[in-house]
Parts: C-alpha cells; sequence; structure tokens
C-alpha cells in the first residue's frame, strides 16, 4: 500500500470529536497549495461557561471516583467509567448544555485524568509534526511544515506543570526548581522537551516532537521529492555495502526519519546496537538491541552517558553500531570503532554543511581533553567516515538531501571531500515553494569499487549530470 493510501486510510478510519476532519494529505501537492486544500486546524475548545462547569463536574468526580480502581482497568475502559460518572453528576446538576456538549465535556475530564488534558486530541491527529507549549495559554502546532496556534490552553501554569510531571515521571524523571530542565519521551516513542521557571521566564514551556506511526520507506523519500531515485539506489547499495554515514543537518530537517530508513536495509542476520539519548528509532530487524543514556537522580548521581554506552556496545559483539546523535565526547569512541572494524556505522549530527559536521566532529573529540594534534584527528576522520549526507528543511516545509559527498582522504592537514549528488535550487514557485533538481555532478566514488566487489552493482550513468534519476 503506498504512503498515500496509508495516510487516506488513517484519516478516514479517525474518530475524534475534539478534532475536526481534514482533508487527505496528498504529497503530490506543494505545501502552500495543500495549505488551502486543507483549512487551519480546527480544534474545539471549553468557552468560559464551559470551563466553569468542567471544573466543579471534575472537582466532584475526583472526590468520588476510586483511582486505584481505575489504574488496575485498561484505557478504553477506564474512560467509559469516567464517562459514565461524568455524565451521571451532568444529570444530577442538571448542566444546561445539548447531549454533544455534555459529550465534549465528558471527553476533556477523561483527558485531564488519564492522558495530556487540553493537548491530548493533538496526539491524535495525523497532519501534526510537534506540538509546542509556550505557557499555559499558548499551544503552537507544526502542520505541513508550518506553525500554527491553536485555540487550546491549560488553566494555569499549575496545570501545565502537573502535566509535565505526569509525562516525566512515568519514565522515572523528575522536574523541579533543582531540576529546572529535563529529557524524556512518551508511551508512544514521541520525544518530549520540558523547562520550567526559574530557566523559563514567562512560565513552564513543553516541546513535544511526534512519533511517525508509519515507518517511511526509501520509496516515501522519493515520492516525497526528499530525494530522486539513483541517489536512493546509491544510498541503499552504500548501506548493504557496509560504508560508515554521517547524516548532516539542521533541527527538523529529517535526520532521524533518514537514518531510520537506511536502518531498514542493514541484513536481518546482523547484531545491531543503538544508543540515543532519547530513543527514538524504529529498526525492525529481529537482533537489536537498544541503549539509551540515564540522567543523574536527585543526589547528582547514576548518570550514564552515551560515551559510557558506545564504550560498552564495544564489548557486545556488534556487527553494526547506529548512534542517533553525536553531541559530545562520545565521537571519539565512536571513530575508534569505526576504524577498528566496525564497519557500516551510521550517526546522525547538527550541522548545515558537510564541512561543517567533519569540523563539529572534531571539535567534539577535542572535549575528551586529550592533547591530540589536530592532523592526527582529522585523520581518524578521513579514515572512518567514508559518506557525509546533509539534509536541509526548507521554507516551504519539505525536507530535502541536498548534497551527499565522499571523503576522500587528506591533503596535507586537510580533509579532502567530492560531492557526488545535489539539490541545484532555482527559486520559488507563485506558491512559495522551493523549485529546483537533484543533479549528479559526474564524480565517480571511489567506493563504487567497493560495492562491486560486494556485488552491488551501480550502473556508471547514475552518475551522469545528464541522467535522469
Amino acid at each position: 500500500m503506498s504512503l498515500k493510501n496509508r495516510i487516506s486510510e488513517r484519516f478516514s478510519i479517525m474518530d475524534n470529536p475534539l478534532v475536526s476532519p481534514m482533508i487527505s494529505n496528498d504529497t503530490n501537492i506543494p505545501v502552500r497549495q495543500q495549505a488551502k486544500l486543507n483549512p487551519p486546524l480546527q480544534v474545539r475548545a471549553l468557552n468560559d461557561t464551559e470551563m466553569e462547569w468542567f471544573k466543579k463536574i471534575h472537582q466532584k468526580l475526583m472526590s468520588i471516583i476510586d483511582l486505584s480502581l481505575l489504574g488496575r482497568l485498561d484505557d478504553k475502559q477506564a474512560r467509559n467509567q469516567i464517562s459514565e460518572v461524568a455524565e451521571r453528576i451532568m444529570d444530577e446538576q442538571s448542566v444546561p448544555f445539548n447531549v454533544a456538549t455534555r459529550q465534549f465535556i465528558a471527553r476533556c475530564i477523561e483527558n485531564e485524568i488519564l492522558g495530556l488534558g487540553p493537548i491530548e486530541p493533538l496526539l491524535t491527529e495525523p497532519s501534526i509534526a510537534d506540538i509546542l507549549v509556550n505557557g499555559y495559554d499558548k499551544i503552537y502546532v507544526e502542520r505541513y511544515g508550518k506553525l500554527e496556534l491553536t485555540p487550546l490552553r491549560f488553566q494555569s501554569d499549575a496545570h501545565l506543570l502537573n502535566i509535565i510531571d505526569r509525562i516525566v515521571s512515568t519514565m522515572g524523571r523528575r522536574i523541579d526548581e533543582s531540576s529546572p530542565m529535563v529529557d524524556s519521551r512518551l508511551k508512544d516513542g514521541s520525544r518530549v522537551n520540558a523547562i520550567i521557571p526559574p530557566l523559563a521566564i514567562d512560565g513552564p514551556s513543553l516541546s513535544i516532537r511526534r512519533f511517525t506511526l508509519d515507518r517511511l520507506r526509501m520509496e516515501d523519500l522519493i515520492e516525497f521529492d526528499t530525494c530522486n531515485r539513483s541517489m536512493a539506489d546509491m544510498l541503499i547499495g552504500i548501506v548493504k555495502a557496509r560504508l560508515n554515514v554521517l547524516i548532516s543537518g539542521g533541527t527538523g530537517s529529517g535526520k532521524t526519519t533518514m537514518l531510520n530508513v537506511l536502518t531498514s536495509y542493514i541484513a536481518e542476520d546482523e547484531r545491531i546496537i543503538t544508543i540515543e539519548d532519547s530513543a527514538e528509532l524504529q529498526l525492525q530487524q529481529p537482533h537489536v538491541v537498544r541503549l539509551e543514556t540515564r540522567p543523574p537522580n536527585i543526589e547528582g548521581k547514576g548518570e550514564v552517558r552515551q560515551r559510557d554506552l558506545v564504550r560498552n556496545s564495544l564489548r557486545m559483539r556488534p556487527d553494526r553500531i547506529v548512534i542517533g546523535e553525536v553531541r559530545s565526547d562520545e565521537a571519539f569512541d565512536m571513530l575508534q570503532a569505526m576504524n577498528t572494524g566496525h564497519d557500516g556505522s551510521l550517526a546522525t549530527v547538527h550541522a548545515n554543511t558537510p564541512r561543517d559536521a567533519l569540523a563539529r566532529i572534531e571539535n567534539m573529540v577535542a572535549m575528551t581533553g586529550l592533547d591530540l594534534p589536530a592532523r592526527m584527528v582529522r585523520a581518524q576522520i578521513a579514515s572512518a567516515i567514508h559518506v557525509v549526507l546533509q539534509l536541509s528543511r526548507m521554507e516551504d516545509g519539505r525536507r530535502k538531501l541536498i548534497s551527499i559527498q565522499e571523503i576522500q582522504g587528506m591533503e596535507g592537514d586537510i580533509i579532502t571531500m567530492s560531492e557526488i549528488f545535489s539539490f541545484q535550487r532555482k527559486g520559488l514557485d507563485e506558491y512559495g515553494n522551493v523549485l529546483g533538481s537533484f543533479k549528479a555532478t559526474g564524480v565517480i566514488p571511489n567506493f563504487q569499487e567497493k560495492l562491486q566487489k560486494r556485488g552491488i552493482q551501480l550502473p556508471f550513468n547514475l552518475f551522469d549530470p545528464n541522467h535522469s534519476g
């Protein structure tokens, strides 16, 4: 089933009274035109009168319901119990609303007790990529690459803090004045970051990076125009030939998505170790060991950093090591692993260009405190990393693989690189969409011979600038 059909199916079966139905997201329609076909997100928020009744009913319900018994039920049963009690309370108090409004208030109470309060309905809307809470009264979402303010709001800073605490406590984390920022995740794998006063001056802030339910494939990236067929064929060959790949890009550029897609081409008989700050990779192979860092406890002890996990992974007999994002001195151990027989490793890094990505790795190695000559570090990088992929998020919200570069070696003190594919930008159309095309540069990579030795045949015309990929 194509991604468009899968998206359409998800919209057709969606039944959420708090979120209006949306038109199916046709990926062939430019983003700005999609915004015209898809109306702004319509979410139902409680008005002032409904909010007053909501508070009364919620308070009454909390005084009579046994939360310990509720915790033994599954989510559907628990929601039914809450809804029945809320409906009974509304009947007893002669709430002056019609049936639809009563059901809406009952659903809000369900979300308040069992979910994430007012933002719970946003978690079921497939067009939303990010949920961004800037204080209790400003809730934004990102849809189709653009930010959009919603009418939803929390009741107060205390209400928002309660929801944040509910999220982080389920993962064994804590947040308070002594530890005012935390990274966590939801049950579905969505990444969560929260920061509260005194660090957040205008009130608590909550950021949720949605976890994609549908696992994307290389065909989907081609359909989204993230890359073309020639680039995709080469990327598949790179992974199968066990080349070490560094995926570079800014925030929201699609690094993790690309990493997920590439790992799907790792053979099922290989042992894969994944290392992440917050686990979000979706590997489907049967032999995967997932490792996640741990923050210090309330006494400031027990912290496990990525460098510790990278070192430990080397003792776990890995065929491949996949690092969600290289951020600090674990870069040194990653390079050591890549240079000592752990071929086919993959990692991501925040950087704006492939050259910047290598400079960042060099700076991270310096964080180890080892007094290594710059030329020696660069030689390690040139020997360890074979290919750098550069991703970028365009103004129209689309993510594109704008450059694929091979590291060729060293010339003096400089790491030499050659670009194999690039995105040639030509401007904007009338809707504000970025125009351009993917082109081969004409350079035949040195790793082509390695691919051939492993039985991976890529036709030479794939690297022809005139070849339509």
